[in-house]
């Protein structure tokens, strides 16, 4: 049935994804969630990105009905000095090409603003690395929501953060651990792992910096924020918050298994790479493998690369290791080539189906470098982690793992400023041993309570997204919320 306004037309929510992957994926399925639901969904990007999802938009379309479309504005690639096809974070082959991207965004606002003022939505769905939006909604006279990608927790942590300033105190060294104070936890922090816009002195500031002053006043302003996350992961945060923050607050995750319920499994289903994983996962003993991904974006040096190969190789665990496309495998690939499937491990280059991979049978274990959308779809299948944040939010996230005891810490303390990961090289005997910890010792008390653990919150992460669930019940508010605010 279609959600209608006052006028007798259909609902109109005009969606804004970011220009990566770990924010598109998330984005584009709350418009999938808002179309099964008889609202029209618009969403709004730049050719090259549409590309990633439009199969599985036009297949919503065609085979549910669904009232969703994707509207598409040039990317100044000429402009900023990009070569046509790079028009995300995650596409960029060189350190060079975040720096223009990022450049590109300002560029692309004027159109974009241009577009929304055309197409007359009733709301925009805006990610949080749009700040301008709610400018225009303002002037359109329209509600903006504001997509919040990190859990509760994490923002609870970075306000605290803010507001108490633990990691201000005297002499407070590198290494030493500080708590957070005011928290529904005792969680910790070294001054080492806080990300650099806290750590920095207010005159050296940069233009992401900035940025991050302008969405935290947009938020303030904004009609509405949503997280992806589910109330039962982490209750006392999801109060905590919503009692912090002026603007309402809603969360109906995880965004990737309750779109999943919609049709198809993976948003981005055009994988070259999903015959050889599924073949060789198939072919492995249950809770066997160990998969390995830090995200689309990192950078890891050569000698980090072959710390981990060695590793993997030494602790006799089969594995499945995601690479970028373009890495440089030659010098350090321990055993094999790439997509050997006769050996213990598969290495693999590029997108591979990481909910299929989560949800198989056979995977048993996850290193992960914490992105949100990574820690989500392991606690939905109920796989426990090795933990091995890199850069940006991902040692709160991280906390989220630790504090609701879901796996184990590799135990990295020094937060990176960017993609090219700097920090120390973590040397393989000292993975192996996490590997092994989690991987071999499934007998010891520990780990089987981390496998309880993470099955149990599994179960409530699916429940969450059931009809009555926490998150389905919601979606359905906010959607209501939208509504009211057509009739006034």
């Amino acid at each position: 049935m279609a959600a209608t306004c006052n006028n007798g037309e259909i609902l109109h929510v005009l969606f804004l994804p970011f220009l990566s992957a770990g924010h598109f994926i998330p984005l584009v399925n709350a418009a999938r969630l808002f179309a099964s639901r008889g609202v029209k969904a618009t969403i709004l990007t730049t050719p090259h990105n549409a590309l990633l999802f439009r199969s599985t938009i036009d297949d919503d379309v065609r085979i549910s009905g669904f009232p969703i479309s994707i509207v598409t504005i040039k990317f100044p690639s000429a402009e900023v000095g990009l070569p046509e096809g790079i028009e995300s974070f995650n596409s960029a082959t060189s350190p060079e090409m975040p720096h223009k991207i990022f450049y590109a965004l300002s560029l692309l606002q004027k159109p974009m603003e241009d577009k929304i003022r055309e197409l007359r939505p009733d709301c925009i769905f805006s990610d949080m690395y749009f700040p301008w939006t709610v400018d225009i909604a303002d002037e359109l006279h329209i509600p903006r929501i504001l997509y919040n990608l990190s859990a509760y927790m994490c923002y609870s942590i970075m306000h605290n953060l803010k507001v108490y300033r633990p990691h201000k105190q005297p002499n407070l060294d590198e290494s030493q651990s500080f708590v957070v104070p005011g928290l529904p936890d005792e969680i910790k922090f070294k001054l080492s792992q806080l990300t650099d816009d806290l750590r920095k002195p207010d005159d050296q500031k940069t233009g992401f910096d900035e940025l991050l002053e302008q969405v935290g006043d947009s938020e303030e302003r904004s009609y509405g924020i949503v997280h992806d996350t589910f109330y039962e992961l982490e209750p006392a945060y999801v109060d905590y918050y919503q009692k912090l923050k002026k603007p309402k607050c809603w969360h109906f995750g995880p965004l990737s298994h309750f779109a999943s319920k919609i049709r198809s499994k993976e948003l981005i289903s055009e994988h070259n790479n999903n015959e050889i994983v599924i073949d060789w996962l198939n072919a492995q003993k249950p809770k066997s493998v160990l998969y390995v991904s830090f995200g689309s974006m990192a950078r890891f040096p050569e000698s980090q690369l072959n710390e981990i190969a060695q590793a993997l190789d030494a602790s006799n665990v089969p594995f499945i290791f995601v690479l970028r496309p373009n890495e440089k495998t030659t010098s350090w690939l321990p055993v094999g080539n790439l997509e050997d499937k006769t050996k213990k491990g598969l290495y693999i280059k590029g997108w591979v189906p990481q909910l299929t991979i989560m949800e198989h049978s056979a995977t048993g274990g996850f290193m992960t470098h914490c992105g949100t959308n990574s820690v989500l779809e392991a606690i939905t299948f109920g796989v426990p982690m090795i933990t091995w944040p890199l850069y940006a939010d991902q040692f709160y996230n991280e906390k989220v793992v630790e504090v609701r005891g879901l796996g184990i810490k590799i135990g990295i303390d020094v937060w990176n400023e960017g993609i090219e990961i700097t920090g120390p090289v973590i040397e393989s005997a000292k993975i192996r041993e996490a590997i092994e910890r989690l991987m071999i010792s499934n007998g010891s008390e520990e780990i089987m309570n981390i496998r309880d653990r993470v099955m149990a919150m599994s179960k409530m992460a699916q429940n969450a997204t059931n009809e009555g669930g926490s998150s389905w019940n919601n979606l359905t508010a906010l959607i209501q919320h939208i509504k009211n605010f057509n009739l006034n």
